[in-house]
This record gives C-alpha cells, sequence and structure tokens, in this order.
C-alpha cells in the first residue's frame, strides 16, 4: 500500500510543473524543447551516415565527383583521371571532351601544377614509345593525358623506391601535374592505339642547362 505521505510530497513537487504546463505560456516553451530535440536527433543521424560513409569509401575528398575514378596511387603521382562514359568536368556534351588543364588541375586540388599556361606543346606518344624520363628545375608543368593504355610515372621521394607511377586506361582522360624540379615520364603500354598529350608549362624552357635528363635507367 502507497505511504500517503509520501504521494503528497511528490505532488507537492510536481505541482509547480503542473501549473506551469496548465498556462498559455507554456505551449511556445514545450514546442521549442520538441524542436530542440528532434535537431539533436537529425545531427547525430547525419554524423553517423557520415560516419560510415567515410570508412566505406576513405579516398573520397573535396575534388570527388560521379565521374572522377580514384585508384590506388594516384594520389603518389598528382594525378586525376575521368571516365568518359557519362558526363563530367572533360565531357560537357554529346560532342566530346572539352577542358581547361589549369583550371581542372585547381579544381581537382592538385598541388603544385603549372600557374598558367606560358608554354604549351601537344604531342603523340606510338605503343611502346616514351615521353618526358627528365625533370624541369625552372618551371611547373600539367599535362592531360588520353587516347592510349598509358603508364605515368612521377618522382615521389615519399616512396621508397623513389617513384610511383600509374596506368591509366585507353577510355580514361587523366590531368597530372609535376612540380618543378621533379622528374616525369609517360610511356604508351598500348599494343594499338597511340597517346596523346598536351604538356602545360609556367616558363619557358630556353637553356638545356635547367633540366636534367634520363633520370631512369629502365626507361
Amino acid at each position: 500500500m502507497a505511504n500517503p505521505r509520501r504521494v503528497v510530497i511528490e505532488n507537492h513537487r510536481l505541482s509547480p510543473l503542473i501549473n506551469l504546463l496548465k498556462k498559455p505560456q507554456a505551449f511556445p516553451l514545450l514546442l521549442s524543447f520538441f524542436l530542440f530535440l528532434t535537431w539533436i536527433t537529425l545531427r547525430l543521424q547525419h554524423s553517423s551516415h557520415v560516419s560510415s560513409s567515410s570508412s566505406s569509401h576513405p579516398k573520397s575528398t573535396l575534388k570527388s565527383h560521379p565521374d572522377l575514378k580514384i585508384v590506388d596511387d594516384d594520389d603518389k603521382v598528382n594525378l586525376v583521371r575521368f571516365g568518359l562514359a557519362s558526363l563530367s568536368p572533360v565531357r560537357k556534351d554529346d560532342r566530346g571532351w572539352l577542358l581547361d588543364p589549369i583550371i581542372l588541375a585547381r579544381d581537382s586540388q592538385l598541388k603544385g601544377g603549372a600557374a598558367s599556361c606560358v608554354s604549351i606543346h601537344v604531342g603523340e606518344i606510338r605503343p611502346g614509345g616514351l615521353r618526358g624520363n627528365h625533370r624541369h628545375h625552372t618551371c611547373n608543368e600539367t599535362f592531360v593525358i588520353w587516347g592510349a593504355k598509358t603508364r605515368f610515372r612521377l618522382e615521389n621521394h615519399k616512396v621508397e623506391k623513389g617513384y610511383a607511377e600509374v596506368v591509366i586506361g585507353e577510355d580514361e582522360v587523366a590531368v597530372a601535374v609535376s612540380p618543378s624540379g621533379t622528374a616525369h615520364a609517360l610511356i604508351n603500354v598500348d599494343p594499338v592505339r597511340s597517346t596523346f598529350f598536351i604538356g602545360c608549362q609556367d616558363n619557358i624552357q630556353n637553356n638545356s642547362s635547367t633540366s636534367d635528363y634520363k633520370i631512369w635507367k629502365d626507361l
């Protein structure tokens, strides 16, 4: 059987709250309280979703795009690649692709590329051919590479062997940057197709003494 004295004490303690809830001013207070609880719940759900997404896609960053392909070691060679099967930053419509290499490298958060296209060269690399394998000391360079299966190598002293390299697919367009003082090389490893590339430098190379050649003996 309930203790009458205890019931009286509990009712006495609750009576101010009950009286407050009976007043018209209580409605805005209660509404604000429930809105605050709802906001807290949504924030917790959002944080949980973001954490789950991050763990499922550890390579996803601000530079990610639905058509941007992220492959292991791309970050070690300062490169991003895009597929051409659907609309992307390099494929604007059904006519084909169009891009500004400086803007695309910057928007993709690639560091150390050409600040402007003071000097530009466009080239072809036939199957089995090689371009580069050199190091410029007085310019940064930004590349656009497409057309064939191509190996791109970039000097990187954070890697044990002193460089990193990736293979770009024949159905991809890649943008890569080579900061001043960093060696690079492009090798066509496609049995049939030619590789095409644009090299954009932010300084004119007039003197060969500012560059080192034949960096890697295995190329």
